[in-house]
């Protein structure tokens, strides 16, 4: 059976992208590189195949060999090399040293921000997913605003940082003007994320406003 006689949800790269990656089989997976069949069968039944060739199924993948893979019908050096190029792909990125990013102080966040925000003539709102380590996550961009402001929602900020599990948040924004004094918006907005963070269980750090070549933390000002 073609691929392209399968009903949309049902394949791959459709399957894929309605759904995500995780939600293919090992054998729909090893399609998608594979890229296409053979003249007698599909890339689906291609790669069941050759997951079914030793008894320890996608296990065998690790110690398979080029000649090994040349065997079987419909299998050529194109296809097998690129078989063999994703399996060493993930075993780089399984064994890959991680670099960490602590958060240890309101510096570490301005260092990390001062360079990007400092000249902009929009305000951005940023958000520092965390770890229980002081890890970041991710930084993610909740809003881009005009010269006065950003407009800020709750469920934009949080929504990321309960989807990765993030056990704290970091808040940050620029002020075009380059002075990083808060408004009293800027402080009743942070309060009302703070209420929705204990909500949550999720913890807001501080909230550090970043102007032109300085900064200020809402938590060193006592604030949060």
């Amino acid at each position: 059976m073609n691929i392209k006689s399968l009903p949309p949800s049902e394949r791959p790269v459709e399957k894929t992208i309605e759904q995500g990656v995780e939600s293919l089989s090992n054998s729909e997976i090893l399609a998608v590189i594979l890229g296409s069949g053979s003249r007698a069968k599909s890339a689906i039944g291609l790669a069941e195949e050759i997951l079914a060739r030793d008894e320890n199924g996608i296990w065998s993948l690790s110690y398979v060999t080029l000649d090994e893979l040349l065997e079987i019908s419909g299998v050529g050096p194109f296809k097998a090399v690129k078989i063999l190029a994703a399996l060493e792909l993930g075993k780089r990125v399984a064994t890959a040293p991680r670099e960490k990013n602590y958060i240890g102080s309101s510096q570490d966040v301005a260092n990390l921000f001062m360079e990007k925000l400092r000249y902009e003539k929009r305000e951005y709102f940023k958000v520092l997913l965390l770890n229980t380590k002081g890890e970041i996550i991710s930084i993610e961009t909740v809003s881009i605003g005009e010269l006065s402001g950003a407009p800020v929602h709750p469920r934009e900020v949080f929504v990321q940082a309960v989807k990765k599990s993030a056990a704290g948040v970091i808040f940050v924004h620029n002020h075009p003007s380059g002075d990083p004094t808060p408004s009293s918006q800027d402080i009743l907005v942070t309060k009302e994320l703070v209420e929705c963070g204990k909500l949550l269980k999720i913890g807001v750090i501080d909230h550090i406003i970043i102007g032109d070549g300085v900064f200020i933390s809402l938590r060193e000002k006592g604030e949060i």
